[in-house]
């Protein structure tokens, strides 16, 4: 794990990985980084020997107050990996698995408590902050999932999570867009998602967990991710409360047969609280929460519609932190007649 307090972005320039930035601790300026590194791929590729200069450089633009930097736009990012090599997401929340099998009408799969679930998603297509939400039908049921992932170096096969912490690069904010209507044929069938996992939208900006300083902590980032649909508070529950496991645990057990390359990405899943007071991360979690509470079908939260906008960000100690920046997506329900 790099100790240099880096924040990185990917701006647009017409080409499909973009151009690697870096970003002031304020999110207000950014600069392109210096050097061989071209994409953040490119970073991740040559991790140890490429990060020093990056944060020279990084240096310097402190100590000039960014001022010949750029003022930072987020309509102008794209996904900090807009493809990755690998996207490996787990289930870590244990209140998100109650809620999400009780939908599902199944118990808590067995030995949920000594492995990680984990699914590979589709990691071709990665979307920005403020592209929207595509989907073709809204009777597909279209939720979002608020999740805090990390970015890996090089993991060997064999990776202890003692020594996974190491192989950490970089630490996301994003939004695992599900499309809840196709879950249950496909799961039905056996062979896992596809089709009812489009394509994964992420905030703005990547930061090292050294720059997430004391809110990194014991493999997680002690920080609320607060949710908001169309301008509505939805949720803000704690990233680091009552997890089953933390990231380098995760990635042990990814790395247990096979290596991971550099580049890839692992989530630790919707972030849920067992806290009602906390709101959630995403609809179906909520509205199974209202049916607990007897409510009606008629008074469950909506699945997403044609033109609605969801927010997603992250709140450290200092409520005015930028931290990772904002998702704010509308939906395009193209096949909408």
């Amino acid at each position: 794990m790099t100790d240099f307090p880096l924040r990185l972005a990917t701006r647009k320039n017409g080409a499909r990985d973009g151009e690697l930035m870096l970003v002031s601790p304020d999110a207000r300026r950014w600069a392109p980084a210096a050097g061989p590194a071209r994409t953040l791929q490119a970073l991740l590729d040559d991790w140890a020997a490429l990060t020093p200069a990056l944060d020279e450089q990084r240096r310097g633009l402190d100590a000039s107050g960014w001022a010949s930097a750029a003022p930072f736009e987020a309509s102008a990012c794209m996904a900090p990996l807009p493809r990755a090599f690998q996207w490996a997401d787990a289930s870590v929340y244990r209140n998100h698995a109650r809620l999400i099998y009780q939908w599902r009408q199944e118990p808590i799969p067995p030995r949920y408590e000594e492995e990680p679930l984990v699914y590979q998603g589709g990691s071709d297509v990665m979307i920005g902050p403020e592209d929207p939400i595509v989907a073709v039908d809204e009777a597909h049921q279209i939720d979002l999932e608020a999740e805090i992932a990390v970015v890996t170096t090089d993991v060997p096969m064999g990776t202890s999570a003692a020594q996974a912490g190491d192989c950490i690069a970089l630490v996301v904010l994003l939004n695992d867009v599900s499309l809840r209507g196709l879950i249950p044929s496909e799961l039905a069938k056996g062979f896992g998602f596809y089709q009812s996992k489009p394509a994964t939208s992420f905030a703005p900006i990547a930061l090292t967990p050294a720059a997430l300083g004391a809110a990194w902590k014991d493999g997680m980032p002690d920080l609320r991710v607060r949710i908001r649909i169309n301008g509505g508070w939805f949720g803000e529950p704690s990233a680091n409360e009552d997890t089953v496991f933390n990231f380098p645990q995760i990635i042990e057990h990814l790395a247990r047969t096979r290596g991971l390359g550099a580049g890839s990405i692992v989530g630790a899943g919707t972030i849920s609280n067992a806290d009602p007071r906390s709101g959630s991360a995403c609809i179906t979690e909520a509205r199974v929460r209202a049916q607990l509470g007897g409510a009606p079908e008629a008074d469950l939260p909506r699945y997403l519609r044609h033109g609605d906008r969801v927010g997603i960000e992250a709140v450290g100690a200092d409520p005015s932190d930028a931290l990772f920046g904002a998702i704010d997506q509308r939906v395009e329900v193209r096949g909408r007649r």
